[in-house]
């Protein structure tokens, strides 16, 4: 019978350690979610706008990643569910520009044009133009107050970024919550006419769209 050494004891360990484990770690796990989430909303937000809400299944969805239903009800849920995150995106795209923009040095018009330039590039966007050209009564009725709570949080974002330009005098306004429904109809409709592709990017767009609506106000 051969010996077992101590040798042979403090050797196996350290061949342990060296060896690749198969598994991998919970981070690389979460991170595969995300990205296999992330690929199912980028799907269905382009059916959504493409086709309409109503128009598009969780079938058509799987089969354009080659997946099943099933799966993305594991990692979404119910189409609902799906589109309340689709447009949930794209409202947070625009809060988290207005909130970046508000800490930004500069006159209140420069931070106003700041925002407007992004409000547009999102509008020309896959998750912001899915805000506007589905109907929040698409939602199902739980996920409606919730939506129009973010809704509301951009148009008050708006609001006061436009105030700010007009008391530090960088903007001639005299009606800041009509001004704000003039811009805000205005770059939304970006969502609706703009196709990718095109002679501008979507930066230029929004650029001049920004100097035309901005001259109104301009002292």
């Amino acid at each position: 019978m051969t010996a077992y050494t101590r040798q042979d004891n403090d050797t196996a360990p350290a061949m342990n350690k060296s060896a690749a484990s198969p598994f991998r770690t919970a981070q690389q796990r979460e991170a595969d979610r995300a990205s296999k989430r992330d690929a199912v909303l980028l799907a269905a937000v382009r059916l959504f706008n493409e086709r309409g809400f109503h128009a598009t299944s969780l079938d058509d969805v799987a089969a354009s990643l080659g997946v099943t239903k099933p799966l993305i009800y594991h990692y979404l849920g119910t189409k609902d569910q799906v589109l309340f995150e689709c447009m949930r995106i794209g409202l947070q795209q625009l809060r988290e520009a207005a909130e970046a923009v508000a800490r930004q040095p500069g006159t209140g018009m420069e931070r106003l044009k700041t925002f407007l330039r992004r409000y547009a590039e999102c509008m020309m966007d896959d998750f912001s133009r899915c805000v506007i050209r589905t109907n929040d009564e698409a939602l199902a009725p739980d996920s409606r107050p919730p939506f129009r709570a973010l809704k509301a949080e951009v148009d008050v974002s708006l609001r006061n970024l436009i105030a700010a330009a007009a008391a530090d005098g960088s903007a001639r306004v005299k009606d800041v919550k009509l001004t704000a429904f003039t811009f805000a109809g205005a770059l939304n409709w970006t969502a609706r006419w703009h196709e990718p592709g095109g002679l501008l990017q979507p930066e230029e767009i929004a650029a001049r769209m920004v100097e035309i609506l901005t001259q109104g106000i301009t002292p």
